[in-house]
């Protein structure tokens, strides 16, 4: 792999590079390291209320530690770094990534708890900016399948945490936390290769015609309304998936009577629909336009979510991958449509929407879980399954398929 990643730029005619798929599958794969460990964060939460007794409102603190570490530190990584690109960062983040975990395996009271989410998070705000970076470098054009493959391999790990939650961490303890960082060696070793071929290329013809300023036909008063929208959506898409993400096992044991492992089973259910529809958004995006992709995944999300919190086992697993499958379809799509509203600035676009993403979902899991302690599990989600009707607000989105290169 490294050998490939190294003399990649030379297999390809200097004038047309091509789509650089070994780039983009270890850039996805060290995605679907980094999520995967973060989603043991979120998987473990029951693990970690029963140690330490925690409310619903301090679970949502974890989150909120874990996500806004992350949610404010990477716009400012990535305006820093569309200025000063800086490759070798990557490996970097993941060493946060790793000091998090093996924190969180030996945390013996809630501050530590706290601590380790908040360098799980900051590991990711290093991470997004430069491997959405490094993915739009390696696309040759198309930047939506780029988005979307790069983007599947943190839908995948995000997946598989639960199901290694289950079958290690729940059986063994807290302290099989620690095994889950040997994932971050394995990441910071392939991050090195990929560092390499993005130094390389930088100052190549894959960095000056995939990173440089391009007019898009937009004025700024579009440009902002468009970026309103955008974060409009993102507030819908990441309310709800934190709705899901952080309390769907808590609602599945109090209304079906699950124990621990079957409801971690059924969260990868939702979590695998959620990558299976990342992969799909992309490439979709680049043939239709991004507005119709994200109009039509955010507000197609509604039927599943409102029929979800009245619906029986067997069919709200099947809801929940349906709206999982739906509304993470969009994500790549927002992520290029915010590119080219702001040509030249695609760290600083995907520092800020990655961000947005994490903060939303932050605020959305301490929201949602003071409401869930004050109310119940199950009024969280019969609210929340109103905030796909959200999406009817990109029909607003100017079209930019005939304006972005």
């Amino acid at each position: 792999m490294k050998e490939t990643l190294a003399t990649a730029p030379s297999g390809a005619a200097p004038s047309e590079p091509g789509v650089a798929f070994p780039v983009l599958g270890a850039i996805s794969l060290t995605h679907l390291l980094n999520d995967m460990m973060q989603s043991v964060l979120l998987a473990i939460y029951p693990v970690l209320q029963g140690r330490f007794d925690l409310s619903f409102a301090q679970v949502g603190i974890i989150t909120l530690a874990f996500q806004f570490s992350s949610s404010l530190l990477q716009p400012l990584v990535g305006r820093f770094t569309d200025r000063h690109p800086m490759p070798y960062s990557l490996p970097v983040g993941m060493g946060f990534t790793c000091c998090g975990l093996l924190l969180l395996s030996q945390a013996w009271n809630f501050p530590l708890v706290v601590l380790a989410a908040t360098l799980v998070g900051a590991g990711s705000s290093v991470f997004h900016p430069e491997s959405s970076r490094v993915a739009r470098m390696a696309s040759a054009g198309r930047h939506g399948l780029a988005q979307s493959i790069f983007q599947v391999g943190g839908n995948i790990g995000s997946s598989i945490g639960p199901l290694l939650a289950a079958l290690l961490i729940v059986p063994h303890g807290q302290g099989s936390v620690a095994w889950v960082s040997l994932a971050a060696l394995l990441g910071i070793c392939i991050l090195i290769g990929v560092s390499r071929w993005y130094a390389a290329n930088l100052s190549g013809v894959r960095g000056r015609t995939s990173l440089n300023k391009i007019d898009n036909g937009l004025s700024p008063r579009q440009v902002r309304g468009a970026i309103l929208i955008l974060l409009l959506l993102i507030f819908s898409k990441y309310f709800y998936l934190a709705g899901l993400s952080s309390y769907f096992t808590f609602f599945l044991i109090d209304r079906f009577s699950l124990d621990i492992q079957q409801a971690q089973y059924a969260l990868f259910v939702f979590l695998a629909g959620a990558a299976a529809g990342t992969l799909t958004g992309g490439p979709i995006g680049d043939r239709i336009g991004r507005k119709r992709v994200i109009w039509a995944s955010i507000l197609g999300t509604a039927p599943f979510s409102l029929a979800l919190p009245y619906a029986n086992l067997h069919w709200t697993l099947i809801l929940a991958f349906c709206a999982g499958f739906m509304i993470a379809s969009a994500f790549p799509a927002i992520v290029v449509y915010a590119q080219e509203l702001m040509p030249g600035k695609t760290g600083t676009v995907s520092g800020l929407f990655f961000g947005l993403a994490f903060g939303m979902g932050g605020i959305g899991a301490a929201a949602l879980g003071k409401l869930a302690d004050a109310t119940s599990i199950a009024f969280v989600y019969h609210l929340c399954a109103f905030l796909p009707l959200l999406g009817l607000a990109a029909f607003f989105l100017p079209d930019t398929r005939r304006r972005a290169a």
